[in-house]
Parts: structure tokens; C-alpha cells; sequence
């Protein structure tokens, strides 16, 4: 049994407790009875609302389902009854968002973002050094570089690749930093006189920058620098000399490295990229939480034979030519991801009853972050004082206002300045997208973010046309009209709606990690969108991404887009149906298999390991980042062909029979990886990835965490009592 503290009507786990009292209020300064005398009545008064609110998605479910029961679908028909159901609410007034205290990196930079499970330090902290990444790493590491004609990757360091990486860089460098005469590839050596920067090639000859404005600072001496930093659309660029260095002493110019600002900003997830369904799981990301906003976690890991120990970086300093001192931030700006309105967690109970997991995060996240609000630590990640909590599975403004008013009420209880509790909104429930601009407006003197999240998206689009008729095949749903005006609406609300200069406007996740060339060929799509920040897998993907925003002005593609047609709410609320069946029962089985195989292979690792966000091997074995957004839409495609009878019963528990033997030979390397065909009856992760299909269509908005939940908890030893 759980051991637990009784404080009033809470009885909170004796972890949780701890740490609370041990470790987050001593640093907030805060009285403990205060604190936990007013957390319950905060509990008390929001969790009735909170219950009001999910019992109205469910009406609205109901009602949607039975018209289309009742019904074909007709689109300006289908319109007016979602308008008398209130689902959709009518236009509101023009507005501005009126955010303020906002950091330069969300309110104005540009760049790569990426989504780090914060229950994992060494991931957290690598994340969080991201700021800062080398272009030289990057290129060399993955497959932008052809490993044709010599260029393989090997095991000790491969000359001709290196080659290639630097001429490629070099040619970044021409590309965005071009010379009044020749190329980077041709510089000699690299000098500043009279205030100017002056490259001298191996011709002789002496030439400076087309634009020298780009240029704006140096380390070492003016004669022979250490260090060039330039700045293009806002990011910086540095040159690395160092002719000791084994690159450098190969380098007619003596450049050791090209280093890229990259992940301006880090979202540190609470949510879909971790598993954590119990106080011990919660306090290691609160935890890690409360020493990054104290500028002290630290992580030690074995890495090739070697113990590491990985710390926060320090902020980067540089001269300008006239004498002055200029400091960068060393880290990426962190935002923290916050679970939404659906689950409770036992961490605290009230009454003996759960209480729900965002109410739980927005009581406890803020205290951790107090030290850094207050500008009290010496690692700083807010220099305005304010903490960015990003909010997702909210259906509607109804359900974002419900979140500032806690956000309202955390910073009473935390002693907290008004309105430094800032709100990113996902766009990734379907009554969110359609009423997005009254979403934005329910809380514009707190929104710093909004984010159209594709997969989440597309498992809501398919939870609420679940009987409507059955779904394209997922290769094909982003051809579908509706996906084109979910990502052009998304930007257009948020520009009309005065984001531009206050707020990211962001983009989903590259899904293959490994894949950095094809990543690079397509996601500068994101950008010229008016993106101004899009999710990555890794630091060298946000490296590689980072080039993009050199090669696309993305306040450039905003103004472009601010005088550009938004597509219609028609095409938005046209579902993704199969208008004529026609899949052959190879196409079927393919479609099957590739969904079953990807939903166990992320189960077991959920269930079993309580990673929430891994790279899982799909059946042709490419590795793909999946976390509970991709899990969502291929259960609920599953049990959307089960309804229809596109596929039946016996073939989907066939194929996943098969599937278990594919996954376990995939992870059979895996030490603490437990094979689920060895006895798939009684395996909480099978049985639950089999919950996830055949109960799908019960599932609340299709969300996968209750079963998911409910599976590690009893893995865990959990009872029900409990």
C-alpha cells in the first residue's frame, strides 16, 4: 500500500510530500500549512468544473455520433448543426493579443524547437545545451553526407567525409554570409582592422562581406580572432579557430568548427513523451524541473567506457569591435509541457478520490519555477520573469479559460507577480482548430504559443467521425482537404490575432530522427508557412533545421501571409472519408500490419520500461520517434475499419499475434526488454495495445492514456483501492 500524509481532506503520497517539503518549498520560501492549505481548496473549487467540462465533450460526442447516424454528410448542413450544439461558436470580434514580459526566443526568434521528456536528466540537460550546436557534429553524424566515394562513416575519423562536411558548411557559410569576392572554401586567414572584418584568400587577394553588417563581434585578438560571431535573421553563427585542433591543422583558415544558434527553445514535457502515472514517476520530472530552473541538475552516465557528467551550460559572451561586452544565452529557452484536462493520477487524493493531473501540475510546476521567476538563480532561463507552460488536449475556449483562471489562482498560492504564469495553447483537439480564434482570446493577455500537433489532431478528426464511414489509409490523410486548412488556419488566426512579435506559432515533429537529409530537403516547408518555430528529434537535428531559417525569413513569409486568403471552415470540417472503397487485401493487410506493429512496439516500451516517448522500429525496422499522439491516431484508424468492416475481429487479433513475435525479435537485444509472445495472455502490454483497438471507439476523444494508465499502474502493483 502507498504511504500517505494527511493534511485536511488531501491525502498526499509520501513521496510527493518529501519532496515537497524537503526540496520545492524551501527554495520558493513558502510556508508549508499555507501551502497546502490553500492547494486543497483550489483542488476543491476546480474539480467539480474540471468534471463539467469533460462531461460536455462527451455530450457533444453523443450528439455528433447520432447525426451522422441520422445523416450523410452534407458540409453547410453538418456546419449549422454544429453551430446548434454550440460546438461551433460564432465569430468573435477582431482582437490583439496583449502579452507581455515575453522572452526574445518565443516572442521574436525564429528557430528550432525541440520536445525532451523531462523525467530523463541526461535528456533533459542535452536539450536544454542545444542552444549552441556544431554544424561539423552534425553533418559528419548523419546522412546529409553521402557516404559515396569514401565518405563512409567509420570508426575512427574518416578524412574524405570530413572533407565533404566542410565544404558543405563552407558553402553555408557563401550562401548566407557571402563575400564581396570568392568563397569561404578559398579563405586563408580571417582578420579585423578599422572595425571591419577582412578574409584574405589564397590568392592574395583581400575582401570583406557583402553585407558587413552581419558580422558583429569577435573572442581573441582582432589580428588573429579565436572566434568570429556573425547574426542573420536573428541567430548567430560563430567561426572556431584553433590550428592545435586536428581539423583546424588540416583547415587552410585554421576553422576547427562552424557552430549554429539552433534550439532557440525546449519544450520539457510532462505530457505525451513520458510515462508517469504515479507520485514517484511525477516527482522524478518535478525534480529534474526544480534543477533546471535552479541551474543545478546534473547527470552522470557512462558513454564509449567513459564516466560523463553533464551540467548546464554558462551563457557565451563576445567583444564588438568598438569594445563592448556581449553576452548570448548558453541554453535553450524551456518551456514545460503540462498534462491536460482528461487524467487524474494518485500522487494526492481527496476524499479517497484522485485529483485530476493538470490541476496537480499547475499547483506544484509553478513553485519549482519561483527561483527563476524571481530572477533568484544564477542560470537563469526567463530574464522577463515569466515561466511558459504549454497546455494540451484543451476542446474549445471553454476549457483554455478554465486553465488561465488556475494559471490565476497558482500564482496566488506561490506568490507569484501577476500574469508571469504564460500559456502556449496546442491546437491539436478538433473544437480547438474550429474555434481557434476565441481560444486565443480566452486567454490573450497570457498566450506566448500556438502549435497545430498533426498526429493528436488526426486521432481526434478520426475519434469524431469514428461512425461517419471509414478513413483514407494514414498515408493519405495528409492529402486530404481538411489537413491543408488546419495548417494554413492555424498560422493565419494566430498572425490576425497580433502573435507576430509576442508568440510562437509553431509546427509538429519530424518523425525520423536517423533521416536528416530527407528532413532537410522538406521541413524548410515549415518556415516559409510562417512558422516561426518547429519541432525536432535531437540537437543535430536542430542543427541541420536551424539552416533553414537562414535560407527563409520567416517574419518575411508572415507579412506575405497576413495579405493571403485563409482557407475556408468548410474544407476544415470536411472529414478525411474514403469516398469509394477500392483497397485491394494486400493494401488492407499492409495498412493492418503497419499499424499493429507500431502500436505494440510502443506499448511495450510504455508499459513495460515506462518510457513515453522512444525510437521505435516500424516493420520495414526505420526508426521512428512515436510517443502517445502516434499511438492515438493508429489505434483509432484500427478501430474505425473495425466498425466499418473494412477489416474484422479475428484478423486484427491475427495480426497482432504476428506482430508480438516481430516486436520482441526487434528488441531482443534489449536487456530489460520482456518478451510479450512468450505468454501473450497474460501480458499487461499486449492485452493493453489490444485494448487500445477494440476498445477504442469508447476511448474519451480516442486518448490513449486510461489504458495505458491503468496497465503500468497494475504492473506497478497498484489495487484498485489505491
Amino acid at each position: 500500500m502507498t504511504q500517505r500524509v494527511q493534511i485536511g481532506d488531501l491525502a498526499i503520497d509520501q513521496i510527493l510530500f518529501d519532496f515537497i517539503e524537503n526540496e520545492a518549498l524551501p527554495v520558493a520560501k513558502l510556508n508549508s500549512s499555507t501551502y497546502w492549505s490553500e492547494f486543497e481548496k483550489i483542488v476543491k473549487a476546480f474539480t467539480a468544473r474540471n468534471k463539467q467540462l469533460l462531461q460536455h465533450r462527451q455530450t457533444l460526442q453523443s450528439e455528433i455520433t447520432r447525426w451522422h447516424k441520422e445523416h450523410s454528410f452534407d458540409v453547410e448542413v453538418y456546419k449549422q448543426f454544429l453551430y446548434d450544439i454550440d460546438y461551433l461558436i460564432p465569430d468573435i470580434e477582431d482582437f490583439k493579443i496583449t502579452t507581455d514580459s515575453v522572452d526574445d526566443e518565443i516572442a521574436t526568434i525564429a528557430g528550432p524547437q525541440l520536445v525532451v521528456p523531462v523525467r530523463n536528466a541526461r535528456y533533459s540537460l542535452n536539450a536544454a545545451n542545444a542552444r549552441w550546436g556544431s554544424l561539423y557534429d552534425a553533418l559528419y553524424g548523419f546522412n546529409l553526407i553521402s557516404e559515396k566515394e569514401g565518405a563512409e562513416k567509420t570508426t575512427s575519423y574518416n578524412p574524405i567525409r570530413g572533407q565533404k562536411v566542410i565544404s558543405f558548411a563552407k558553402q553555408f557559410l557563401d550562401e548566407n554570409f557571402a563575400l564581396e569576392h570568392g568563397s569561404h572554401s578559398n579563405a586563408v586567414k580571417y582578420h579585423i582592422e578599422e572595425n571591419t572584418l577582412w578574409i584574405t584568400l589564397t590568392d592574395g587577394q583581400v575582401t570583406t562581406l557583402v553585407n558587413r553588417a552581419l558580422f558583429v563581434g569577435f573572442n581573441g585578438e582582432k589580428l588573429a580572432p579565436t572566434e568570429l560571431v556573425f547574426q542573420h535573421h536573428q541567430l548567430h553563427v560563430m567561426i572556431q579557430f584553433d590550428g592545435s585542433h586536428f581539423i583546424g591543422r588540416i583547415d587552410q583558415a585554421k576553422i576547427k568548427d562552424i557552430i549554429l544558434e539552433s534550439a532557440v527553445t525546449t519544450i520539457q514535457d510532462l505530457e505525451d513523451s513520458v510515462a508517469a502515472v504515479d507520485a514517484e514517476e511525477k516527482v522524478e520530472g518535478y525534480r529534474n524541473w526544480l534543477g533546471l530552473m535552479q541551474g543545478t541538475l546534473t547527470d552522470r552516465f557512462e558513454k564509449n567506457g567513459q564516466m560523463l557528467t553533464r551540467t548546464l551550460h554558462p551563457d557565451r559572451h563576445y567583444q564588438t569591435t568598438t569594445g563592448q561586452t556581449i553576452t548570448l544565452h548558453g541554453r535553450s529557452m524551456m518551456l514545460l509541457r503540462h498534462v491536460g484536462h482528461l487524467m487524474t493520477n494518485p500522487a494526492v487524493l481527496i476524499h479517497g478520490e484522485e485529483i485530476f493531473e493538470g490541476i496537480l501540475d499547475i499547483l506544484i510546476t509553478p513553485l519549482l519555477s519561483k527561483i527563476d521567476i524571481l530572477g533568484q538563480n544564477t542560470l537563469r532561463n526567463s530574464r522577463t520573469g515569466s515561466m511558459y507552460i504549454v497546455k494540451p488536449k484543451m476542446h474549445g475556449p471553454e476549457e483554455v479559460k478554465f486553465a488561465v483562471d488556475l494559471f490565476e489562482k497558482a500564482e496566488q498560492l506561490v506568490e507569484l507577480p501577476p500574469k508571469s504564469l504564460k500559456i502556449g495553447i496546442m491546437d491539436e483537439e478538433r473544437r480547438t482548430s474550429v474555434n481557434l480564434k476565441a481560444c486565443i482570446a480566452a486567454a490573450k493577455d497570457r498566450i506566448i504559443f500556438i502549435n497545430t500537433g498533426f498526429m493528436d489532431r488526426t486521432g481526434d478528426e478520426i475519434h469524431t467521425f469514428m461512425v461517419a464511414g471509414p478513413m483514407v489509409r494514414k498515408a493519405d490523410i495528409k492529402q486530404q482537404k481538411w489537413f491543408a486548412a488546419y495548417e494554413n488556419r492555424n498560422v493565419a488566426i494566430g498572425l490576425a490575432c497580433g502573435l507576430q512579435g509576442k508568440a510562437q506559432i509553431g509546427k509538429g515533429m519530424w518523425p525520423k530522427p536517423d533521416q536528416l537529409l530527407e528532413m532537410y530537403q522538406s521541413k524548410i516547408e515549415h518556415p516559409q508557412a510562417g512558422a516561426s518555430c518547429a519541432w525536432v528529434p535531437s540537437p543535430s537535428g536542430a542543427v541541420i533545421h536551424a539552416m533553414h531559417y537562414h535560407q527563409c525569413h520567416v517574419v518575411e513569409q508572415q507579412n506575405k501571409q497576413l495579405k493571403q486568403d485563409m482557407l475556408s471552415l468548410n474544407d476544415l470540417l470536411t472529414p478525411p472519408l474514403a469516398t469509394q472503397i477500392h483497397w485491394t487485401t494486400e493494401e488492407i493487410n499492409q495498412e493492418l500490419e503497419n499499424n499493429c506493429q507500431g502500436i505494440l512496439g510502443y506499448v511495450v516500451r510504455w508499459v513495460d520500461l515506462g518510457m513515453g516517448c522512444s525510437k521505435v522500429p516500424d516493420i520495414h525496422h526505420v526508426g521512428l520517434m512515436e510517443d502517445r499522439a502516434t499511438l492515438r491516431i493508429s489505434s483509432q484508424h484500427i478501430a474505425n475499419w473495425l466498425h466499418h468492416g473494412i477489416v474484422t475481429a479475428s484478423q486484427v487479433r491475427e495480426t497482432l499475434v504476428r506482430m508480438a513475435k516481430i516486436v520482441d525479435q526487434q528488441n531482443a537485444n534489449d536487456p530489460k526488454y520482456k518478451a510479450m509472445s512468450d505468454n501473450l495472455s497474460h501480458n499487461l502490454a499486449f492485452q493493453a495495445a489490444s485494448d487500445l483497438i477494440f476498445k477504442g471507439e469508447l476511448q474519451p476523444s480516442g486518448y490513449t492514456e486510461p489504458l495505458l494508465h491503468a496497465a503500468r499502474l497494475k504492473l506497478k502493483g497498484y489495487c484498485a483501492s489505491e
